[in-house]
C-alpha cells in the first residue's frame, strides 16, 4: 500500500495533527465520534449510545465542535450534531479499521 504522499508537515500542521490524536484518544469522544458515523444524532441519543449522563456528553461535544470534528445545528429545544466533514469520517473509520486488522492479526 501507498500513502499519499505530501510535503513534509510544518510545525503548525504536526501540532494540529496531535491535538486531533489526543481529541479521539478519549475513549468518550471516540464513541461519540463513531456514532456519528452512522448520521446526525442529538446530545440525547448521544448520551444513551455511549451510557453517559447528556451533560457529560455535552462536554466532549464542545471539545469536539471548537476543534472543528463536528458541527451543530439547533432545532426547536433539541442540538443535533454530526461530523464536520468527511475528513473525520474517514480518520474515524481508518483508526477501527487498523484495530481490526490488529487484533485479527493482519498487522504481521
Amino acid at each position: 500500500m501507498t500513502a499519499h504522499i505530501r510535503k513534509e508537515p510544518s510545525k503548525e500542521h504536526i501540532g494540529i495533527a496531535t491535538d486531533i490524536f489526543k481529541l479521539v484518544s478519549d475513549p468518550t469522544r471516540l464513541k461519540i465520534l463513531w456514532s456519528l458515523l452512522h448520521g446526525e444524532h442529538s446530545v440525547g441519543e448521544l448520551a444513551d449510545e455511549v451510557g453517559m449522563q447528556p451533560s457529560v456528553v455535552s462536554q466532549h461535544l464542545a471539545k469536539l465542535r471548537i476543534s472543528h470534528m463536528v458541527s451543530m445545528r439547533r432545532e426547536g429545544t433539541k442540538i443535533f450534531y454530526k461530523a464536520e466533514n468527511e475528513h473525520v469520517l474517514h480518520l474515524i473509520e481508518h483508526a477501527f479499521t487498523q484495530a481490526d486488522h490488529i487484533r485479527s492479526g493482519e498487522h504481521e
